[in-house]
């Protein structure tokens, strides 16, 4: 059995969790993190020293952690072929929009905007900030809309690995009340995400217990 280390509202836990429910994948998740704790203990330092979730272990076997790892680990191992091409070129593609939304979309979009908006207290808000964080995540959104609106996914044809990197944070970002752009090819690519049982499952998750307030 899969065992997996990490809290439901954390994104990172959301992303793996999502793509264990695509899979198929028999698991058993532990909350550990934010308000659980747990994680700065001597046993759960030993799997990962960072103190982060999630953390991963399959059949027992050694302790992975850092989330894009782990989800190539478990596409490699049990996606299929469309989900996780074998051939090196198409999954170069798939690879690359995955790696895009995390580095350009994930990171423009938690700490900047979400933890300012709901993890911070009302008071203490930096407005400008806020607006200028979502005028940066604007342009990479730019790009997806493009992308999307040349086919249902975000690396083409097939529901892929670069669509949990990239989907996962859009629950949040049409969630919060910020300023969003008009962009239907993205807006239709959202509310077809949420027709998934797995992504209304552990991406459609209240995070209230992260909200800060005066």
């Amino acid at each position: 059995m899969i065992k997996i280390w990490g809290r439901r509202t954390s994104s990172n836990v959301q992303a793996l969790m999502w793509c264990i429910g695509e899979l198929g994948l028999t698991y058993k998740r532990y909350d550990v993190g934010h308000r659980y704790g747990g994680n700065d203990t001597s046993e759960f330092l030993s799997m990962n020293p960072n103190g982060t979730v999630p953390v991963l272990r399959d059949d027992d076997g050694e302790p992975l952690w850092e989330t894009g790892a782990i989800l190539r680990y478990l596409a490699d191992r049990y996606g299929s072929n469309s989900f996780w091409p074998r051939d090196i070129l198409p999954r170069a593609k798939v690879d690359k929009w995955a790696e895009w939304s995390k580095l350009n979309v994930t990171l423009s979009f938690t700490g900047p905007i979400f933890w300012r908006v709901v993890r911070t207290a009302p008071s203490k808000r930096n407005e400008a900030a806020i607006r200028e964080a979502i005028t940066y995540l604007d342009r990479f959104l730019d790009v997806a809309e493009v992308q999307l609106s040349r086919g249902p996914f975000l690396a083409g044809e097939d529901f892929t690995l670069a669509d949990i990197q990239f989907g996962h944070v859009l629950f949040r970002y049409f969630d919060i009340s910020i300023a969003r752009k008009a962009r239907p090819a993205l807006r239709r690519y959202y509310d077809a995400l949420t027709t998934r049982s797995a992504f209304r499952e552990h991406v459609m998750v209240s995070y209230d217990e992260l909200r800060v307030s005066d």
